[in-house]
């Protein structure tokens, strides 16, 4: 096992050092880890708007390329005021979560390196709303990052779709909407196991999971850090501020009806 992220011989290892985005490296075979990563949300149009969640994740590595990930997820809602919007304030269970990823490419013997992830999830609270909820998804994402300066810096980009099904429980009323969107990063090795650099996301908001009606965008930037703690440990650190958004129908320069103002999240994980 590696005792940083970064190698001399095999360059910087992506599998960790972007906060909302992924790296195309998923570990060696029989690597088993535990992680936590805790994620706030703040500031929608009008009120008070602030949600948490806690997600507790196992991971392991059964053979080559190919990765497993085990997933669940605690979260905790204020909201007061805003408009379309119910005032809430309670924690709980919010539901579960299965990540799968395939290698396709290494970037150690491939011009670039390729992964793709497929993460189906169940929720019974609704991760916009606090509703009660029974929902299903799934977030696919094709990722590609490059070594732009070997041993130095990496850059990633990521290709997402997100459709989802939801039914409110109570009402029973039932939707559909889909997410799909672009992310790209850049991170630099400072010192050794120590990264710093940025993520810009931009995301487009449907009803619908095969995109038939808009309903807003928005552009996500902001910093991110990656320091590796000891041999077995690591952290990551990351703060998206909306720097622009369009909700549909409107002229307003921030989309805060299908988007938060800013996003925060903190990854803290150990191999054993």
């Amino acid at each position: 096992m590696a005792p940083v992220c970064v190698q001399a011989e095999e360059g910087i290892d992506t599998e960790h050092i972007f906060a909302f985005m992924i790296g195309t490296d998923v570990g060696n075979v029989g690597e088993r880890e535990f992680q936590t990563e805790t994620t706030g949300r703040f500031a929608r149009s009008g009120g008070n708007y602030r949600a948490g969640s806690q997600q507790l994740e196992l991971e392991f590595v059964p053979v080559r390329d190919f990765r497993i990930e085990l997933g669940s997820t605690f979260s905790a809602y204020d909201i007061n005021g805003v408009p379309g919007f119910d005032d809430r304030r309670q924690a709980g269970w919010q539901g579960v979560s299965v990540d799968f990823r395939y290698r396709f490419l290494d970037r150690q013997t491939a011009p670039l390196g390729l992964t793709l992830a497929v993460e189906p999830h169940a929720e019974r609270i609704d991760e916009g709303t606090a509703a009660a909820v029974r929902k299903y998804g799934t977030d696919v994402v094709l990722a590609f990052d490059r070594e732009i300066v070997p041993n130095v810096a990496v850059a990633a980009l990521n290709l997402i779709y997100q459709p989802e099904w939801t039914r409110f429980v109570g009402t029973g009323l039932a939707e559909q909407e889909s997410t799909i969107g672009a992310s790209f990063g850049l991170m630099a090795q400072v010192r050794p196991g120590v990264l710093l650099g940025g993520e810009a996301r931009y995301l487009r908001k449907y009803e619908g999971i095969g995109l038939e009606e808009f309903s807003g965008q928005a552009l996500f930037v902001g910093p991110t850090a990656y320091f590796q703690l000891s041999e077995r440990s690591r952290l990551t650190a990351s703060w998206s501020v909306q720097a622009w958004g369009r909700p549909a129908g409107s002229n307003a320069a921030l989309d805060l009806v299908n988007f938060e103002r800013h996003q925060a999240r903190l990854i803290f994980g150990v191999n054993f």
